[in-house]
C-alpha cells in the first residue's frame, strides 16, 4: 500500500510520537489495537531469511519442469508431424505425367513376348458324343515351330489330344483352324499337328535347353484352365535336369523315366503344350505337366527342346517315332518274391535289382546273341538298370537302330556279358 501523505506542519499531526526525543524505541502496537494510517508503521529489524530445504525444492522444480516440457512436446508433435509432412498445395493447373520408364530386364522380358506371343496357339479336343455331334472334351496349348509352304507345324502334349476325333487351332488373333494329327509319342507326351499357314504370322524360335543354369528367368506362355488364351506368367529356371518317373501307357505302372525341366513359372490346366522361352524368347521347353496336389505350388515341368526335337521330327516325317528294341518281354526283379530269387534266378543276396527276361522275339537281336529266359539284366552298356523305365531310358536316349550294346546281366548265379544289336521297336514290343 502506498505511504499516505504527511502533513507538511508537525504541529498538524495530532499523534506525532514524542518517541524520537525520549530516547527509547517506538512502542510496538499490540495485535488488537488498530493502527492509525497516519501514523508509521512498527518496523521491525530485518532479519535473515531462514534456508530450509532450498536445494531440495529446487531439485524437485527442475524435475517438475522437464516433466512439464516432455508433456508439451507429446502433446504438440502430432500437429508439428502433420505441418512437416502435409503436401504442397495443388494448384489448379493440369500436372504433368511423369514417363514410366522399364528396366533392361523388363524390356527384355516385353521383348520375349513380342517374339513368341503370336506363334502360342489354343488347341480344342473334339470328340463324338452319343448324339452324334463333336463335343469339346479338353483344350490345351500348342506352339507353331515351323511353317512350310501352305502348312504349319504345331507341337503340343500327346495327353492333349488323344482320343479327339476332331481337333482345332485358334490362333491368337482368335483365329480358328481345322487341324490334323501327324503323329503321337506317349512316352514323351508329344504330338505334332498340321494346320493351314496362310494366317500364321509368327513361328517361335528354337533355343538349346543344354545351355539352361538354375535361377535364369523364363516364361510360360499358354491357355491356363482353356479360357485365359496367351497368358503370360513369370518364373526361374528351378534346376536343369530333373528325372521324373511316368505311366505312358496307363497300367498302373511308372515304365519311363522323363527328364524334364523344373520351373516355377504358374503352369496350370490348359497350359499343357504350351510354350516356355528364356528372355531371348526362344523355345527351350514344352509345357507338360504340373504337380497337381493343394500343398504343392511352384512345381512345374516342362519337356526340354533338345529332348523333343528329334521326336518332332519323327512324328513330322514319318507319324511316329522309330526307336531300338533289344527284342525281349521282361519284368522287374522286384515283382518276385525273394525265395524265387533266391531258388530259380540264382541270384546273389545283394542282387535285389534288375529286369527279369521272361520271353525273347524270334529274330531279334537279343535271341541271335544268345540270350535265354530267366536272365536278369542289370547293365548296358555300363549305366545301371534297375527297372524297365531305366532299360527304356537307356536305349531311347543314348541308342539307335542298328547300334551294338553290351548287354551285363546274371545268369544261374554268376555274371556275364553279351553284345545285342538293336532293330527296329515293334509295336506290340516294350
Amino acid at each position: 500500500m502506498d505511504r499516505p501523505e504527511e502533513p507538511r506542519n508537525e504541529s498538524d499531526q495530532p499523534y506525532a510520537s514524542t518517541d524520537e526525543t525520549s530516547g527509547f524505541p517506538p512502542r510496538r502496537p499490540s495485535e488488537d489495537e488498530p493502527v492509525s494510517p497516519y501514523r508509521e508503521p512498527y518496523e521491525e529489524e530485518p532479519q535473515e531469511p531462514k534456508r530450509r530445504g532450498g536445494g531440495k525444492a529446487f531439485f524437485v522444480g527442475l524435475i517438475g519442469g522437464i516433466i512439464g516440457a516432455l508433456l508439451i512436446a507429446l502433446i504438440a508433435w502430432p500437429f508439428v508431424r502433420d505441418e512437416m509432412t502435409s503436401p504442397t498445395p495443388v494448384s489448379n493447373a493440369t500436372p504433368e505425367q511423369a514417363a514410366t520408364k522399364a528396366t533392361e530386364s523388363e524390356n527384355d522380358i516385353v521383348g520375349a513376348v513380342s517374339q513368341t506371343r503370336e506363334a502360342v496357339v489354343s488347341v480344342t479336343n473334339l470328340q463324338s458324343s452319343f448324339q452324334g455331334a463333336d463335343q469339346e472334351t479338353g483344350a490345351g496349348s500348342g506352339v507353331i515351330y515351323k511353317k512350310d509352304g501352305n502348312k504349319a507345324y504345331v507341337v503340343t502334349n500327346y495327353h492333349v489330344v488323344e482320343g479327339a476325333s476332331r481337333l482345332s487351332v485358334t490362333l491368337s488373333d482368335g483365329t480358328a483352324l481345322e487341324a490334323k494329327v501327324l503323329g503321337e509319342d506317349p512316352t514323351y507326351d508329344l504330338a505334332v499337328l498340321s494346320i493351314d499357314a496362310s494366317k500364321v504370322t509368327q513361328v517361335v524360335k528354337l533355343g538349346d535347353s543344354d545351355t539352361l543354369r538354375a535361377g535364369e528367368t523364363v516364361l510360360a506362355i499358354g491357355n491356363p484352365l482353356g479360357i485365359f488364351a496367351n497368358s503370360v506368367t513369370r518364373g526361374v529356371i528351378s534346376a536343369q535336369e530333373r528325372t521324373v518317373p511316368v505311366d505312358t501307357n496307363k497300367d498302373g505302372q511308372q515304365d519311363f523315366n522323363t527328364e524334364v525341366i523344373q520351373t516355377d513359372a504358374a503352369i496350370n490346366p490348359g497350359n499343357s503344350g504350351g510354350a516356355l522361352i528364356n528372355t531371348s524368347g526362344q523355345l527351350i521347353g514344352i509345357n507338360s505337366m504340373k504337380i497337381a496336389e493343394a500343398s504343392v505350388e511352384g512345381v512345374g515341368f516342362a519337356i526340354p527342346i533338345n529332348e523333343a526335337l528329334p521326336i518332332m521330327r519323327d512324328l513330322e516325317q514319318n507319324g511316329e517315332v522309330i526307336r531300338p528294341q533289344l527284342g525281349i518281354q521282361i519284368r522287374d526283379v522286384q515283382e518276385f518274391p525273394s525265395g524265387f530269387r533266391e531258388d530259380r534266378l540264382k541270384l546273389p543276396s545283394d542282387v535285389n535289382r534288375g529286369i527279369v527276361v521272361v520271353g525273347l522275339t524270334k529274330n531279334s537281336g537279343a535271341a541271335k546273341a544268345g540270350m535265354k529266359e530267366n536272365d536278369v539284366i542289370v547293365e548296358i552298356n555300363g549305366k545301371d538298370i534297375n527297372s524297365f523305365a531305366d532299360l527304356k531310358s537307356v536305349l531311347y536316349r543314348d541308342a539307335k537302330v542298328g547300334d551294338n550294346v553290351k548287354v551285363t546281366f546274371y545268369r544261374g548265379g554268376e555274371k556275364q556279358t553279351l553284345d545285342v544289336k538293336l532293330s527296329a521297336q515293334a509295336a506290340t514290343v516294350q
